[in-house]
């Protein structure tokens, strides 16, 4: 196997249950959307949003019970640099509170799609919706690696902190490039790692479901994004994201797991470099 291939070959780990691994996701963003409370590996709410990044005028637009449940990773709106009248859609969309910043991007001539696989999110997400009045925004139920759209027909595709916990990252990257226009890009958050995880943790759908396990490597997890045909154009560190226990925050000592955002463009034709 070549080196390239290698690199491909670990961004589809075929020894975590992926039975179990859907189970144990869906339940824990469950919880999420009913118990944003509740204890979690992870930080979610407005002060951690507005730490990444988010601006206060804008979370001010959003309604308060999607940012209590928001469990994203990072702020990447900065590079997406979504524009009034396009089209987005949101892979993981969650309790909705990146499609409701993105909502307020692209303005009533403009739509956002988002896509989850949890009923109890999509069902928070859409009466959220209904209730503040987003015309432009609507939810689907579907993978990201499957998502029930048309070919080419996003300006942006977003996602924040929820690729990590695909099994299989180059079929999420190549559904991207499915759903992007030419010239459209991708803008995301997403757990990374410095160092590959050993098998004790990738194996582990509890962890992965956490959003530790199913992280690759850093150069690998890129190589997943250009293997689908994608140009990257920007990479950047979120140090300001940081896990709350104590498990992961061993994780994050030991094997350098850490929250990066990415801006990636599909070409115009293809005859494009890539």
């Amino acid at each position: 196997m070549s080196a390239i291939a290698e690199k491909l070959d670990l961004a589809n780990n075929t020894d975590v249950n992926a039975s179990d691994l859907e189970m144990k996701v869906k339940q824990m963003y469950q919880d999420v959307a009913e118990n944003p409370q509740g204890d979690f590996h992870f930080e979610m709410g407005y002060q951690m949003a507005e730490r990444l990044g988010y601006p206060a005028r804008y979370l001010g637009m959003i309604p308060s019970a999607a940012i209590e449940s928001f469990a994203g990773v990072g702020y990447y709106f900065g590079l997406a640099n979504i524009k009034a009248g396009e089209k987005v859609v949101d892979l993981g969309s969650g309790a909705g509170m990146d499609t409701f910043y993105a909502a307020t991007q692209v303005g009533q001539n403009g739509e956002v799609v988002g896509i989850d696989m949890t009923d109890a999110q999509l069902k928070k997400s859409d009466s959220l919706r209904t209730e503040s009045g987003f015309k432009n925004i609507k939810y689907l139920k579907g993978y990201i690696q499957a998502a029930p759209c048309e070919d080419e027909s996003f300006d942006v595709v977003i996602s924040n902190g929820v690729v990590n916990l695909a099994p299989n990252k180059n079929k999420v990257f190549m559904e991207v490039n499915r759903l992007l226009k030419p010239g459209g890009r991708l803008a995301l958050s997403d757990i990374v790692t410095e160092v590959q995880l050993p098998e004790g943790i990738t194996c582990d759908a509890t962890l992965w479901a956490a959003c530790i396990g199913g992280a690759l490597q850093v150069e690998n997890y890129l190589d997943a994004i250009r293997s689908a045909g994608l140009i990257i154009e920007t990479v950047i560190d979120n140090p300001e994201y940081h896990f709350i226990s104590d498990n992961a925050q061993g994780a994050t000592e030991t094997y350098g797991v850490k929250s990066i955002s990415v801006l990636a463009r599909k070409p115009d034709s293809i005859f494009s470099e890539v």
